[in-house]
């Protein structure tokens, strides 16, 4: 059996070595991070386990923790509260989803030194409302009309936050017209040749894709990193501006799109997607209330990529600062089960997804939760153990 550092350095062999060097550092911070970076572990390993009891087949995101679920506007501009990266989505069965966001709690709460018994009770909370949700059989979302607590203070911001702050965070005058800053945290300088042919390819794309009232001049590109699990592979932002209200202007995401983690490991039979940029975006509109605007995939020198709009920093949960505040702690907790049974309902029965009234015979019988936090526990316990195994590699320079 491979060490868990070759296993890790195997994953991530295709990826650009200058940024996958990027995401190890990112990966030593913590347990957390660590486990965030490492979903092809988590998944061969499960797929090893035979006391993980059985469940409909589901979408599901496949990469679900803490850290998943984010604000945003949606393509009709009102704001959102929902599951916010598909990159891993596939068919599986249900508890898959459950296993991984219920260790991320253990995993998660033990980083941020939030007790155990606040872990045990936030991760029973999350399989029991993820559990009546699924009984009632009527998914639900989250906007600011119907949220509570700190998710509707997150919906407040998101809604007062102007496109323009962004862009002043990331791009700058020079000679009179607006270019990215270069910081080498979050934008990188990218090649000449490179740059040319991406600024060309979009500005293609924009005048086939975009409707013709909607005309932008795309002005710069670079090089961006974001999250832990997919850095390393390629991913470029581009800064466009509104021909007809040229003082508008928009960041457009461009990330490439690799096989999911997920599917090495799964006996069940997946579509046939035309690229692996079809599958995320696909599953994303299947599982989202209402995705973000620009979501589609395209093709870029025979890579696929997945093309939305970048939005000012979507919120994600400070649960270090709620930790003692239980209500807000339940309402968050509540909130997330209920979009991960309401994503799943919402795209039932489709290519061999259960159809709901298989989900709510599933949510009906709870039988299942003790085992799901039996081994969601036991396995924080493993990623622990491999965490402090790659943090000594790393520091070896195994990975330089």
């Amino acid at each position: 059996m491979p060490t868990i550092p070759e296993r890790i350095k195997e994953f991530n062999k295709e990826r650009l070595p200058q940024y996958t060097a990027l995401k190890y550092q990112m990966m030593s911070q913590s347990a957390f991070r660590f486990f965030r970076g490492t979903c092809h572990l988590f998944y061969e390993d499960l797929s090893k386990n035979e006391k993980i009891p059985e469940s409909p087949l589901a979408w599901i995101c496949g990469d679900l923790h803490l850290e998943n679920f984010g604000s945003y506007k949606g393509d009709n501009r009102l704001e959102y509260f929902d599951l916010n990266d598909f990159d891993e989505a596939v068919l599986a069965p249900a508890l898959w989803e459950l296993a991984r966001m219920v260790t991320s709690i253990f995993v998660g709460f033990d980083s941020l030194k939030i007790s155990l018994q606040q872990a045990k009770d936030a991760a029973s909370l999350f399989l029991k409302t993820y559990s009546s949700t699924l009984a009632k059989g009527k998914p639900k979302y989250i906007e600011p009309e119907t949220a509570k607590g700190i998710v509707k203070l997150f919906l407040n911001n998101v809604a007062s936050r102007k496109q323009k702050e962004l862009i002043r965070q990331r791009a700058a005058l020079k000679n009179g017209r607006l270019n990215f800053v270069i910081d080498n945290t979050h934008l990188y300088k990218l090649d000449k040749k490179l740059k040319r042919e991406l600024l060309d390819y979009l500005a293609i794309w924009m005048k086939k894709n975009m409707s013709s009232q909607y005309k932008y001049k795309v002005l710069d590109t670079a090089f961006r990193v974001a999250g832990t699990g997919s850095v390393g592979v390629k991913r470029y932002v581009f800064l466009v501006q509104k021909i007809q209200e040229q003082k508008k202007y928009l960041l457009v995401d461009m990330k490439q799109a690799t096989i999911s983690s997920v599917q090495p490991f799964l006996q069940t039979p997946q579509p046939v997607w035309a690229s692996e940029a079809e599958r995320v975006v696909a599953i994303q509109e299947r599982m989202q209330n209402v995705s973000p605007a620009f979501l589609s995939s395209t093709i870029f020198k025979k890579d696929a990529f997945i093309l939305k709009e970048m939005q000012p920093i979507a919120d994600k949960i400070d649960f270090l600062v709620i930790k003692d505040k239980y209500k807000d702690l339940e309402r968050v907790i509540e909130d997330m089960a209920m979009l991960t049974a309401s994503a799943q309902m919402r795209s039932s029965g489709r290519q061999g997804s259960a159809i709901t009234d298989e989900l709510i015979a599933f949510g009906k019988d709870t039988k299942w939760q003790k085992p799901i936090l039996d081994y969601a526990f036991n396995y924080s316990k493993q990623v622990k153990k491999d965490y402090t195994v790659f943090a000594k590699a790393y520091k070896q320079k195994y990975f330089s």
